[in-house]
Order: structure tokens, then C-alpha cells, then sequence
């Protein structure tokens, strides 16, 4: 980092002897994967920047809009909207949960056989590593899966400002109208917790911020398609992480300057692999900051990864949210209609989810899914076994792959993953 920031971090309640050593490992994490990539786009620059800084700068200037009396929320799922955060004049920031820490004081509070990304949030929090968590004036839980349910009981015994968001299990009319009476309740605890009221012009230009963030993607997403591929898939896949985390003009500023560089690219017929490399397609669970493991064993193992049907993907961004609306009203059911369509595996029956994949896989050109699940994450690994039979049914070679942040079982995941690229490669 560029700075001393250990003040900072003091004042935020942090530990500073265990938060140096998760940088430490992050550090090296992300130069052992990313910085050795060959042949990487220059805008990716952009991003190893905030790498560098997304515990440093970016923190700074999350406080420096708590001095301007700006409000800061955390979430931990895409199910929370952030077209309503930005109406109300605050603004949307990702909670850390995607590596292990202090895990022997998290299972005193959950058991054992609890999913990695419940178990990282807890950790983060009870070690106090992550300057997002503790910077938030609210940090927004939501009812998905029965661990999260479960889980935010006992984590508002360790924080003061948590905010619990209620979700449907059926798409079903009585479904949409939960979500709806949610939103809007989330909009007053966000209106009361800015004490500015939500208008129509402020929501509709939080409409166009998250949207014009979200089209960004949906370009780099499409320029995917190519053969060879421009831009690696951990590569991207850092891009719709960093989604969560960043400015949202500046970032979708840096995702199109890439997209402009991979046009380039394109046209000049140069990838980051040769062309007919295996492609593969991810999907499943969520992949938050640092977890890169699964992603660096495929792209070092003669594959690309050419998508991902994940939160942290085209999951969580492909919908815009419709602004056309002329009251408040019209602009809170379009923000309802947008998100009812995430097809997260909670759902049941969730047909579409499958669906979903094999457009994908079709679209991208994917010679193989791998279906990537959290030990003990039940909705997709439930959902694995009829994804794999629906793709497999048309064609569409599949993999299975369950597994946790933890690096032992490493060398077991490369040897099936090598196998499957090669037996996709035939």
C-alpha cells in the first residue's frame, strides 16, 4: 500500500497485528495468481491498483463520506438493492466473506460442518480484519439459505446495527409481493437512516448508476465470446468482484476502458490463450474476495473459464432495472420485478436457474461446465445433481466439484479438473 494506514485502521477497532497478516497472505495470494498471468489487458492495471488499496484508499475514502455525513451499508448478498442505498444518499459496499480466519473462534458460535462463506463472515468480524464491516453504519443481512437465517441470530449479539432483509422461496405471486413489501421496507430503514426521503429523481438516478455498472459488465460479458478469449476468466471474474467494492462511476469507467482495449484485441485476433482452448463454464456458489482458488486450478490446467452463472457474475448483474417509471411507485416495482428475477438456487421450484446455465454455455461457446459448491452450502449443492443431468441430457459435458476456502485439497481438485479438460478436449 501506498500509505500508512495502521491510524486508520486503529480507529476503526481493528487488530492490527492479525490484519497485517491477512494482507500479508493476500498479498502473495494475488501475485502468485493474478500478477503472473502473461499477456494481461493494461486496464487490468486499474485493478490490481485497488487490490492493492481495497483495505487502504478505498477505506479512506469511505470515511472521508462519513464525514460528509454519507452513510455507508454493508451487504453480503445481491439480493440487497442498490439503486435504493444510492437514492437515499448513502452508499453500497460488499462485507468480506470469502476466506477462512479465526475459525476456532467461529465454530464457538456455529458448528462445524457451517458453509465457508457464513464461517468467513463470522471471522472477519470476530478477529476484526475487515475495515468494510466496521465502517458500516448498517450492514444488511438476508433470509436466502437456512444457515444465513439462522446464523444473523447470533451475529446481532456481535454487532449493533444489523439489519435483517426477509426474502421469498417460491416465484410465485405471493413470492413477488414479500420482496416488494421488503424493499420498501428496507427503503424506510435507508431513508431513516440518511434522514433523506427517497424521491422519484433520486431513484431513478440510482436506477442509472447501478444499471450504467451492470451494462459495463454485460460488455466485458459478451466480449468473452471470442476465439481466442481477450481477458482471462480470473481476470473478469476480479472485475465482478470488485464490482462490489469500488466507486461506481470509476469502476464502470475502468470496466469499459478494458472492454475498449479487449475490442482491440478482438480485431487483432489476440487472446490470453490459443485459440480452441477448452473453454469451461462456472457455476454455482459465489466467489467473494480472496477466493481464486477453483478459477486459478482450471486456467492452469490448459482450460479457460469463459463465464460464470455465479452471484458474483451474470447471476447477480444481467437484469437492468427498468427506469421508465413516473412515480415512485412504478420505479419500486420495476427495482422488485429486476431482482425477482435472480434465479438463486433458495427458490424452489427453480427451473429457470438451469435454463439459465445451458443458454450460457451455449452463448459462450462453454465445451464444459464445472458446478462449483461450498461444502455444506445445501441450496446448490441440492441443485447440482439436476443441473448436471439437464446438461448432460443435451450434450453438455459436466463436473461436479464441492469444496471449502481451505488449500488441502488442492492437488486432488487439479488431477479432476485436468481430467475433465482433457476429456473435453477430445
Amino acid at each position: 500500500m501506498s500509505n500508512d494506514y495502521a491510524p486508520m485502521w486503529e480507529s476503526l477497532g481493528m487488530d492490527l497485528k492479525a490484519h497485517d497478516a491477512l494482507l500479508d497472505v493476500l498479498g502473495q495470494g494475488y501475485q502468485d495468481i493474478y500478477l503472473a498471468q502473461k499477456n494481461r489487458p493494461e486496464g487490468m492495471s486499474y485493478f490490481d491498483f485497488v487490490m492493492s488499496e481495497v483495505h487502504g484508499l478505498r477505506i479512506k475514502e469511505l470515511l472521508d463520506e462519513k464525514k460528509q455525513n454519507r452513510k455507508i451499508i454493508g451487504s453480503y448478498c445481491v439480493f440487497v438493492p442498490e439503486e435504493i442505498v444510492l437514492a437515499g444518499g448513502a452508499t453500497l459496499v460488499g462485507l468480506c466473506s470469502g476466506a477462512d480466519f479465526a475459525i476456532e473462534d467461529v465454530e464457538k458460535h456455529l458448528p462445524r460442518n457451517t458453509c465457508s462463506l457464513i464461517k468467513s463472515s463470522f471471522g472477519f468480524k470476530l478477529g476484526r480484519v475487515c475495515p468494510y464491516l466496521e465502517s458500516a453504519d448498517m450492514i444488511v443481512g438476508e433470509n436466502t439459505c437456512d444457515g444465513k437465517k439462522k446464523a444473523y441470530e447470533t451475529f446481532a449479539g456481535m454487532v449493533d446495527n444489523l439489519y435483517v432483509m426477509d426474502l421469498p422461496q417460491v416465484k410465485s405471486s405471493q413470492g413477488r409481493s414479500l420482496l416488494k413489501k421488503e424493499f420498501e421496507r428496507f427503503k424506510t430503514a435507508v431513508e431513516e437512516l440518511t434522514g433523506n426521503k427517497i424521491t422519484v429523481d433520486t431513484l431513478k438516478e440510482g436506477i442509472k448508476v447501478v444499471n450504467a455498472k451492470r451494462a459495463a459488465l454485460h460488455r466485458l460479458a459478451t466480449l468473452r465470446k471470442a476465439d481466442p478469449v481477450p481477458i482471462s476468466g480470473l481476470d473478469a471474474l476480479l472485475a465482478n468482484q470488485v464490482f462490489f467494492y469500488d466507486n461506481p462511476a470509476r469502476f464502470t469507467e475502468s470496466v469499459n476502458k478494458i472492454c475498449d482495449e479487449l475490442e482491440v484485441r478482438i480485431k487483432e485476433n489476440q487472446g490470453v490463450f490459443p485459440a480452441k482452448t477448452p473453454r469451461i463454464l462456472i457455476s454455482g456458489c459465489p466467489m467473494a474476495v480472496p477466493n481464486w482458488k477453483l478459477p486459478w486450478i482450471i486456467e492452469t490446467s490448459g482450460a479457460v473459464i469463459v463465464g460464470e452463472e455465479s452471484c458474483v457474475g451474470e447471476r447477480g448483474t444481467r437484469n437492468l432495472t427498468d427506469d421508465s417509471g413516473q412515480s415512485l411507485d412504478e420505479l419500486m416495482e420495476a427495482v422488485t420485478d429486476r431482482y425477482f428475477k435472480v434465479d438463486c438456487a433458495i427458490f424452489t421450484p427453480n427451473q429457470k436457474r438451469s435454463d439459465h446455465i445451458v443458454e450460457m454455455a451455449k452463448a459462450y461457446g462453454a465445451n464444459g461446465v464445472i458446478h462449483y459448491g461450498l461444502q455444506f452450502c445445501q441450496p446448490y449443492i441440492m441443485e447440482s445433481i439436476p443441473v448436471e443431468n439437464t446438461l448432460e441430457n443435451l450434450g453438455i459435458p459436466c463436473m461436479r466439484i464441492e469444496t471449502d476456502y481451505g488449500m488441502e485439497d488442492m492437488g486432488q481438485l487439479k488431477t479432476r479438473v485436468e481430467a475433465f479438460i482433457e476429456q473435453i478436449s477430445d
